[in-house]
């Protein structure tokens, strides 16, 4: 296992032009430049990984994969080593509000100009390769990793596992989070053919981190076909209700089990911050008690049961836009009651199960707010969603021709006191973060 390098200071180098495309302009072309939005397959990415001598990381590598979850335990890692000093590459997706956001390096997303450097090395270096969108953002920060000798890389898979991109990189270690029904067209239609998708990640010998409460066969069977050491949740490492928040337990580089001590932080899964400790533990860098304390308690991911206050007005954005997300959600608002009306703004991709979401989450809510999505041709319309909480027997509806006007509707009629649940898909969640901005840039 490559030991931690002591931190060094490191110089920034930016390459600019008199003229060049800009990032906006290099991601029409992206878009553009491929046949399919999505096509899984590891050979193409590979060979031009391999031309630009990324296949092999000087820096331990952490990929994370799973159906939710993989945002905390990205956001865990990227804290805990930073506390400790180190520089950490971060590759993660979707973004909400910028591109940039899925690169990060020393905690700062990449600069647009870095950004446009490693996509005009990656074009140079793919000759008549066809790459995707998702590649050749891959690519890029695999590269701009190599460029600034990071001292931990930490990937997110972007869909599956076994065929995404990421999958070019033998991990150090490899972390699952829960597994559920999501993207049934590329990954299959049961759990076990999720599952055995999610652990295309694992490799022989290499520690894995299996965070899924109830893990189907198929995922059982995958670990143990893969040849990976496994960590269990519920077994070598676990969580447990203690008064003001979690505790739980590790499994220590010896074997030997180490108790936590007593976090505080309702906004993130517990399951997948412990997983994110073990997953530290597996790479020798596990994290004091002390460095536990100062960290956990306040980390506030964008997007994941964040909140902000606007008017008196509690505002609950989370991107949970599929049945267990929204499961989760639930959990949350049955243990943060609020005294007062729950107003919620609502807009979900038409390929989602959007009746089991809404039927998990009724109860909570006093009002909806419904929008379309023009331009993404994935959203589902707003009347459709309310076709289907009328047929759920909800009366109170607004349905608005886009989110902006329907956060407005929405923010008109809560008082000081209410809450303004935001949910539904990253689209959604990205759209509120505007227009909250825009809210407090008026205050």
């Amino acid at each position: 296992m490559p030991a931690a390098r002591t931190p060094r200071a490191r110089s920034r180098v930016s390459i600019t032009r008199m003229t060049e495309p800009s990032l906006a302009d290099w991601l029409a072309r992206l878009e553009a430049l491929h046949p399919r939005e999505i096509e899984l397959g590891l050979d193409r990415v590979a060979s031009v990984a391999a031309h630009l001598h990324l296949l092999a990381p000087s820096a331990p590598v952490i990929t994370v994969a799973g159906t939710n979850g993989k945002g905390s335990v990205v956001g865990a890692l990227e804290a805990l080593l930073t506390h400790k000093g180190l520089c950490v590459g971060v590759y993660t997706s979707p973004h909400l509000l910028r591109f940039n956001e899925r690169i990060r390096i020393g905690s700062r997303n990449v600069d647009d100009t870095d950004i446009v450097a490693a996509f005009e090395a990656i074009d140079a270096a793919r000759g008549n390769v066809s790459l995707t969108y998702f590649e050749f953002a891959t690519l890029a920060g695999l590269f701009l990793f190599k460029q600034r000798d990071v001292d931990v890389v930490v990937l997110e898979v972007g869909l599956g596992g076994r065929l995404d991109a990421v999958n070019i990189i033998d991990p150090s270690v490899a972390v699952i989070t829960s597994i559920a029904l999501d993207h049934q067209d590329w990954l299959g239609d049961s759990l076990d053919a999720i599952a055995r998708e999610k652990a295309g990640i694992l490799r022989p010998a290499i520690p894995a981190v299996i965070a899924c409460n109830a893990p189907p066969a198929g995922l059982t069977a995958a670990v143990e076909e893969s040849g990976a050491r496994a960590h269990w949740l519920g077994e070598a490492f676990g969580v447990e209700s203690a008064a003001g928040g979690w505790a739980g337990w590790l499994a220590g580089a010896g074997g030997e089990q180490r108790r936590l001590p007593v976090i505080h932080n309702p906004a993130l899964l517990a399951q997948n911050l412990c997983a994110a400790l073990q997953a530290l533990e597996c790479l020798g860098m596990s994290a004091s008690d002390t460095e536990l304390l100062e960290v956990l308690p306040a980390l506030q991911l964008p997007g994941r049961r964040q909140q902000v206050t606007v008017g008196g007005v509690r505002v609950l954005l989370d991107v949970a836009h599929n049945p267990a997300a929204v499961a989760r959600l639930d959990d949350f608002l049955e243990a943060e009651p609020c005294e007062q009306k729950t107003i919620a703004v609502f807009s979900a991709m038409a390929d989602k199960d959007i009746a089991a979401m809404l039927e998990l989450i009724k109860h909570h809510v006093d009002a909806w707010f419904l929008a379309d999505q023009p331009g993404n041709a994935r959203a589902a319309s707003a009347a459709s969603i309310a076709a289907q909480l009328r047929h759920a027997g909800v009366s109170m509806i607004s349905v608005s021709r886009n989110l902006r006007q329907a956060l407005a509707r929405a923010r008109s009629v809560a008082a000081p006191g209410d809450r303004l649940l935001v949910f539904g898909s990253f689209h959604t969640v990205a759209a509120a973060l505007t227009w909250l901005s825009r809210e407090q840039e008026k205050a």
